[in-house]
C-alpha cells in the first residue's frame, strides 16, 4: 500500500517579490478589467508583493494550450515566488494535460485558487506540492470596500508568514457580490446575512492531518479522469475538504457525489471531513431567506449522513466558511489542518 504522499511545502515569497497572477480557466479580468485593477491594487497593499500579469490573464477565448504555457512559463521562472489564479470556471481539465510538472518540481511555488482550480491544486498535490484552496482575486480581493480580514489574514499568512490561525467564523456571509459591471461592485459587498452555527458530528476527538478535496462539482470530473492515485489509502489520516459551486447542485446531487467517495473508499480513509457553507443563491437565482435556509440545512443532513454511513469513526463539521462563500477562509491544500470535535475549532497551518 502506498500511503500518504510526502508533500513539499514551497518557501513562502518576500515583500518586495514578484507573483504571477494567472487566469488557468476563465479570463475575468478581461470582463471586468476595474475590478481586476482593484484587485491588483490590494494584492500590493496587503502583501508588499508586486503582481505580474501574463498574455491569458485578461484573454477571453483562450486556449487550453495557452493557458498552459502561461502556468508553465510562471513555474519556470525564478524571480515569480507564487501564482495566483483569478478565479475558477468550469475547462480547466483541459489545461492539465499541457503542464510540465518537472518545472514545478524543480522550483516549489505556492498556487492559491479554488473552485474550477481544484484541477490543478489536485494535479499539484499528485506530484508532491502542496498548494493552498481559495485566494480568488477577482471574487475576494477586487469586489468590495475593503478585502475582508479572514481573507486578508489567510492569505497574508499563505503567501508570506506561515504562521498557524485558528479558523473562525466571521458571523456574515454572502453567495454572491454585487454584478461586476455594476460601478457598485468596486465599493459595495453584495447582501450579507448572518451565518448559521457549524454543525459537528463524529467522535469527540482531534484530528491533525493533511488536507485534499475541493469543490465537489469539479472533483467528479477528476475522478471520471482517471487524476487521481487507485489506491485511496493515500488519503490514510487525512482531511478532506468539501464544497460546492453557484451550479448551487441540490443537496440529493450533493449526496451522490458523497456516496461515490465513499464507494471510492475515500471517506474511509480519512479522519476528518470538513464541509464548506454552501452557496444557496447566484446573479441568476434568487431564492427567498427560507428557500436558501432549507437548502444548507438539506446539505448539512445529506453531508452528515453520508458521511457517516461510510466513516462513523470520522470528526465531521459542516458550515466552514471556505469555497464559494464571502468572506473566505484560504485553506491549507495538502498542507496540516488539525479539527478539534472535542473543543468544537479547526485550525490551519500555513506553513
Amino acid at each position: 500500500m502506498p500511503g500518504p504522499p510526502i508533500l513539499t511545502s514551497p518557501p513562502k515569497a518576500s515583500p518586495g517579490d514578484r507573483v504571477a497572477v494567472l487566469s488557468p480557466s476563465f479570463a475575468a479580468p478581461g470582463f471586468a478589467p476595474a475590478v481586476h485593477e482593484q484587485a491588483m491594487a490590494r494584492l500590493a497593499d496587503l502583501t508588499g508583493l508586486t503582481p505580474v500579469e501574463y498574455p491569458t490573464t485578461r484573454r477571453l477565448g483562450a486556449s487550453a494550450r495557452d493557458r498552459a504555457a502561461d502556468l508553465n512559463s510562471a513555474f519556470a521562472d525564478p524571480e515569480m515566488r507564487a501564482v495566483l489564479a483569478t478565479i475558477g470556471g468550469e475547462d480547466q481539465i483541459t489545461v492539465v494535460p499541457h503542464l510540465d510538472p518537472t518545472l514545478i518540481l524543480s522550483d516549489p511555488k505556492p498556487f492559491l485558487g479554488y473552485s474550477d482550480n481544484t484541477n490543478l491544486l489536485c494535479w499539484l498535490w499528485t506530484h508532491g506540492v502542496a498548494g493552498f484552496y481559495g485566494g480568488s482575486t477577482q471574487v475576494h480581493l477586487g469586489p468590495g470596500p475593503h478585502v475582508d480580514e479572514v481573507h486578508a489574514r489567510s492569505l497574508r499568512a499563505a503567501l508570506l508568514t506561515g504562521e498557524r490561525l485558528e479558523v473562525t467564523d466571521p458571523d456574515e456571509s454572502e453567495d454572491v457580490g454585487r454584478d461586476w459591471l455594476d460601478p457598485r461592485a468596486l465599493h459595495e459587498f453584495g447582501d450579507r446575512e448572518a451565518t448559521e452555527p457549524w454543525e459537528w458530528a463524529g467522535p469527540p476527538k482531534s484530528v491533525t492531518g493533511r488536507t485534499w478535496g475541493g469543490c465537489i462539482d469539479v472533483l467528479q470530473w477528476i475522478l471520471t479522469a482517471g487524476r487521481f492515485p487507485a489506491d485511496p489509502s493515500v488519503l490514510s489520516g487525512g482531511i478532506l475538504l468539501l464544497e460546492t459551486s453557484e451550479e448551487l447542485i441540490p443537496a440529493t446531487e450533493f449526496g451522490w457525489i458523497v456516496r461515490s467517495l465513499g464507494e471510492r473508499g475515500l471517506l474511509e480513509a480519512v479522519d476528518a471531513v470538513v464541509v464548506a457553507r454552501p452557496p444557496a443563491s447566484s446573479l441568476e437565482v434568487r431564492p427567498t431567506k427560507q428557500a436558501c435556509a432549507a437548502h444548507r440545512q438539506e446539505q448539512r443532513d445529506v453531508a452528515i449522513e453520508t458521511i457517516g454511513r461510510y466513516n462513523p469513526d470520522a470528526v465531521v463539521v459542516v458550515g466552514v466558511p471556505f469555497g464559494h462563500t464571502r468572506p473566505q477562509w484560504i485553506l491549507p491544500y495538502g498542507g496540516s489542518m488539525t479539527v478539534d470535535g472535542v473543543s468544537r475549532r479547526i485550525w490551519a497551518d500555513y506553513a
